[in-house]
């Protein structure tokens, strides 16, 4: 899309999950016009070795990162407050708030549909999530927001590994407050296309 600039990134395995089955996952942020946030996630691998969600209704559901999806976390910067978003190869998706760590989780009402794509080949494996501008308004004040990426990856076998940007702790643990090394500026709706700034 024209005038559309964005930021890409490499998300990496925890020490104590790691699977020969992914090469790599990447994944790709930019911002639209409406005040969204455009995610893109690229795996690849032997995905005939991945147990990869049938497709399905495009619906908020629970328990997604129970098998393979792809996740990001958002926070409003100096705010305790975060955002979980979580999008499944089924195409459905999940969203919640917390009021601090792991506390006052609940339900976020973000519209009647978050739209995810997928694209599937031999090799590859690509989601295209779309967070919506009244998702984000969730988030405290007006300035810098700081971002987690991960995945969850399930092996027929129901193996699961741990992907993510950062790995702060021993043990794998996508909501720990150093996990959020991505920083950009908060999209503004009705504003023109512009690059993210996003730095890691």
């Amino acid at each position: 899309m024209p005038g559309l600039s964005s930021t890409s990134v490499s998300l990496v395995s925890h020490a104590n999950s790691q699977t020969p089955a992914v090469r790599s996952i990447k994944a790709e942020i930019n911002t639209t016009s409406d005040g969204a946030l455009r995610l893109r996630y690229l795996l690849e691998g032997a995905l005939e070795q991945l147990a990869i969600p049938a497709m399905a209704s495009p619906v908020q559901t629970g328990d997604l990162w129970r098998h393979t999806c792809f996740e990001a976390f958002i926070t409003a910067d100096n705010s305790p407050a975060y955002c979980e978003f979580n999008f499944s190869p089924s195409t459905q998706w999940a969203a919640y708030g917390f009021a601090g760590y792991r506390e006052g989780m609940e339900l976020l009402q973000c519209g009647a549909c978050m739209p995810v794509e997928v694209r599937r080949s031999n090799e590859r494996l690509e989601l295209e999530a779309r967070i919506t501008s009244m998702a984000l308004k969730r988030l405290p004040g007006d300035g810098e927001i700081r971002m987690a990426l991960s995945s969850v990856v399930e092996e027929r076998g129901g193996r699961l590994s741990y992907w993510a940007l950062a790995h702060p702790s021993s043990s794998p643990d996508f909501h720990h407050p150093d996990s959020f090394v991505l920083h950009l500026q908060r999209p503004a709706a009705g504003a023109a296309h512009t690059d993210t700034g996003a730095t890691s």
